[in-house]
């Protein structure tokens, strides 16, 4: 059963394309500004 494939299966790469690791550094990066800049600001603000 694990045989069949579907047309044009085989002419895919295995593993994410460069586009998709390149959107996902990009997403995580913005996501880890985030949490460091709420962090600073927290203590920051419990500073003052």
């Amino acid at each position: 059963m694990s045989d069949l494939k579907l047309p044009g299966e085989d002419n895919k790469k295995k593993g994410p394309s460069f586009n998709r690791i390149v959107l996902w550094v990009i997403v995580g990066g913005v996501g880890l500004y985030l949490i460091v800049s709420g962090v600073i600001g927290i203590l920051v603000k419990a500073n003052q």
